[in-house]
């Protein structure tokens, strides 16, 4: 595989961990259920990487989603919540 393929990969790879680590911290000091806009607005990303992203962690377990009305709302488990530091 080409170096310059690989780095890239690798860079994309350490910036979706980033971007995961500081939607779950932002989750975290949550009480109640926050929507993909807030998250977009708080982290200065885009509506829809905020949305790939926490579909992404309700895929491990980390976050729990629910539709209410036309807002997705979320809120991170338990398990997420002993991974933070």
């Amino acid at each position: 595989m080409d170096r310059y393929l690989t780095r890239a990969i690798a860079d994309a790879t350490t910036m979706q961990k980033d971007t995961d680590r500081k939607i779950l911290a932002y989750l975290v000091k949550q009480d109640w259920p926050v929507t993909t806009e807030m998250i977009a607005k708080e982290l200065g990303i885009s509506w829809n990487t905020a949305q790939v992203h926490l579909w992404r962690m309700v895929a491990e377990g980390l976050v729990k989603g629910r539709k209410v009305g036309r807002q997705n709302q979320w809120i991170s488990t338990e398990r997420a919540r002993k991974q933070q530091p």
